[in-house]
């Protein structure tokens, strides 16, 4: 008995200490201070050449260049219509600004920060991927379509018309089809962008709905998303539309990320955590850690080529604006 009560007590200090030193896959490194930003924050992107980040602050009407570097605001500038979607282009040195007041999509100078054109969509002009494959920006706006820019010529090339407002969406860049969240009709609607753009699929999410954020692991044929009502972490398959897994989610989520290398997926929610599920054998994902951030801060953004994932933190009271750069830890082998 007393061999075996050695043997308990010494499994129980090795679990211990392995508890004690395990790393968590997000840690925080550095918090950046936004002071002159009031209201919501919406989406972010990042020119990882010069370590700037772009955050559009909406309820701000701003545009927020962080230096990563610097460690600050490096420019804060106005003159935007509920600023949303925001992309850098880096063969153009650009960035693009979706706004939702007045539907326009705005190419501003990234070196000097002039503004360039724009391109009117007319209404709620909103989440923009940049496709560098076809210098093509994609811009889910009004209620609802997908329009194709070229950017160069300050044109709409293709619209996709979808039956409401679009909010996350992804390109498959081997089929050239596109699958993009719409919440206000618990769907994904599949975009085949060979000539003439049209919605070929759509696939209902029965009972869930909140569907707004939406990442892609292409070379897996999978598809996440997060649901808010009830809050569900989903993953589909991408070539049947069917469900395969459904696990719980913190609540208000708004942005999701597929890391390939660590077969890990964080979702920001604005219930004040960050959801991490880790991919299992058999392809299954679990929820792992709930990393506590703070209540509205939902909107992020994960860098792989930095190996960095940034949390925006809307002021609340007498609590700032700010960004938190959490680095990503590699998985334990």
């Amino acid at each position: 008995m007393k061999k075996m009560l050695i043997i308990v007590l010494v499994c129980c200090g090795a679990m211990s200490a392995f508890a004690q030193n395990a790393k968590p896959p997000l840690q925080l490194i550095q918090t950046i201070p936004l002071p002159n930003v009031a209201g919501r924050i919406d989406h972010m992107d990042v020119d990882a050449a010069t370590m700037r980040l772009f955050i559009a602050a909406l309820g701000n009407n701003s545009l927020e260049v962080v230096g990563l570097r610097e460690g600050t605001v490096v420019r804060s500038f106005k003159g935007f219509s509920e600023p949303q979607g925001v992309a850098f282009v880096p063969e153009m040195q650009a960035i693009v600004v979706a706004n939702g007041g007045d539907g326009t999509c705005m190419l501003i100078d990234g070196d000097s920060y002039d503004f360039v054109k724009s391109v009117n969509l007319h209404d709620d002009a909103d989440n923009i991927r940049y496709d560098a494959g076809s210098k093509t920006a994609y811009v889910g706006y009004g209620n609802g379509g997908i329009a194709a820019l070229d950017l160069g010529r300050g044109i709409v090339t293709a619209e996709a018309p979808l039956s409401g407002h679009p909010e996350s969406f992804q390109l498959d860049d081997a089929s050239n089809r596109m699958y993009v969240n719409v919440p206000v009709r618990h769907e994904i609607a599949v975009i085949d962008w060979d000539e003439p753009a049209s919605v070929i699929a759509t696939w209902h999410l029965d009972s869930l709905s909140g569907n707004f954020p939406m990442a892609m692991d292409e070379k897996g044929k999978r598809l996440f998303i997060a649901t808010r009502d009830p809050a569900r972490f989903v993953v589909m398959d991408t070539d049947s539309g069917k469900i395969i897994s459904s696990v719980e989610c913190s609540k208000d989520a708004d942005d999701i990320y597929y890391d390939a290398e660590a077969k890990r997926i964080y979702v920001s929610c604005g219930e004040g955590f960050i959801d991490v599920f880790q991919r299992q054998g058999g392809g299954r994902y679990v929820r792992g850690e709930r990393i506590l951030t703070a209540r509205g801060a939902r909107t992020s953004l994960f860098v792989p080529s930095l190996n960095e994932f940034f949390l925006a933190v809307p002021k609340s009271g007498n609590d700032p604006a700010e960004l938190r750069v959490y680095r990503v830890q590699s998985v334990q082998k």
